[in-house]
């Protein structure tokens, strides 16, 4: 099969849970002797034409002088390129920027999308925003010969909002096997002795109801505050937030040998994501053997089940870090890993997408 994947970044990842999707799919095929296609900005800092056998399409993104507006751009230019090229399938991540120019995409090619989360569900979005989101959802859909959901919520919302049938398939991760203790000292904390949060710096993502928690129990531990918190919700927390030295915000870390040591070491791993469907970073930290505190909403509890603690509000969170020791939950965490080996390891997703792939052409 001739192939192509779009609506990321680019690979290799250097940026989040779509594009680390892409390079391991990608990769996959490429093994499997497909010819395969990724779309890259023009400005990723791999500028070669080949990854491990897959081929790397540079297309123009003026993201980084435009702002969000510049991905409905990069999308237009990558789907102009993809009429060029007589693809037997063309596998779209996402379609926040691209649904709008839905109606360009080549006739021939079997189109198959990955539906993402609830993008209009966003808080950070305005009503007009949130509108427009919905109109770009109704698109992919009815633009597409067929949808794949990667959270069972997300499938049943598809099935009751518009009567179709997507293809269930989860996110995967890889199980973290190689511990380097000695990595602590660069963000100078100590084995069990403090506490995560990764996430992007949105408010629905439950950050502030976390760390006020955390204020509110008077604990004394390091908490690390990964992600990029340049922005105006960033810079309001760590306003709010700057006279509690335990509080550290690191900004955005994306060495993955450096994050898995992070989750693996820490005493517990807060979760806040409540939009969406299987979030990679829940997965990785389950790989990691964390120990979870999730957001209490239907998403994160399809997957945690009941091997994690969970928090709807600031005093939730206060009595978990008051109650809860790292130390007796070791089965809880071993439960975890055995799931991501057993359900979300890459090798089952990759096959269930080529099986999909190879159901589509008949």
């Amino acid at each position: 099969m001739k192939i192509a994947i779009l609506g990321t970044r680019g690979i290799p990842n250097n940026y989040g849970g779509f594009e680390q999707f892409a390079e391991c799919f990608a990769v996959y095929l490429a093994q499997q002797k497909h010819e395969v296609y990724v779309y890259n900005s023009h400005n990723h800092v791999f500028q070669e034409k080949q990854y491990m056998g897959v081929h790397i399409i540079h297309q123009y993104d003026p993201e980084d002088k435009m702002g969000s507006a510049g991905q409905f751009i990069y999308d237009l230019n990558c789907i102009l390129d993809s009429r060029k090229r007589n693809f037997d399938i063309i596998l779209q991540l996402g379609y926040t920027s691209s649904s709008i120019w839905s109606f360009l995409f080549p006739k021939k090619s079997t189109i198959i999308t990955n539906m993402d989360g609830l993008e209009w569900k966003r808080t950070k979005y305005s009503k007009t925003t949130q509108k427009f989101l919905k109109f770009a959802e109704q698109k992919a859909v009815k633009s597409s010969n067929y949808l794949i959901a990667d959270s069972l919520g997300i499938k049943q919302y598809l099935q009751e909002k518009y009567n179709v049938e997507a293809t269930y398939i989860a996110y995967g991760a890889e199980p973290f096997l190689k511990q380097n203790e000695e990595l602590l000292s660069i963000y100078n904390v100590e084995k069990n002795n403090y506490n995560l949060l990764i996430a992007r710096f949105e408010p629905e993502n439950n950050i502030e109801v976390i760390l006020d928690g955390i204020v509110d129990s008077k604990d004394d531990k390091v908490v690390l505050v990964v992600g990029n918190s340049n922005n105006g919700f960033g810079n309001y927390l760590k306003n709010k937030f700057s006279n509690y030295q335990n509080i550290r915000f690191t900004g955005g870390i994306y060495n993955k040998e450096h994050l898995d040591n992070l989750r693996y070491f820490s005493n517990l791993y807060f979760h806040g994501h409540s939009v969406g469907g299987t979030n990679p970073s829940l997965l990785e930290a389950m790989a990691t053997k964390a120990l979870i505190v999730a957001h209490n909403n239907e998403f994160n509890r399809a997957i945690l089940q009941e091997n994690a603690f969970y928090f709807s509000d600031a005093a939730d969170v206060k009595s978990l870090i008051e109650t809860v020791k790292r130390e007796d939950h070791d089965q809880m965490v071993q439960d975890n890993f055995d799931i991501i080996i057993q359900e979300f390891n890459w090798n089952k997703i990759n096959e269930s997408y080529l099986r999909l792939f190879e159901k589509s052409l008949q």
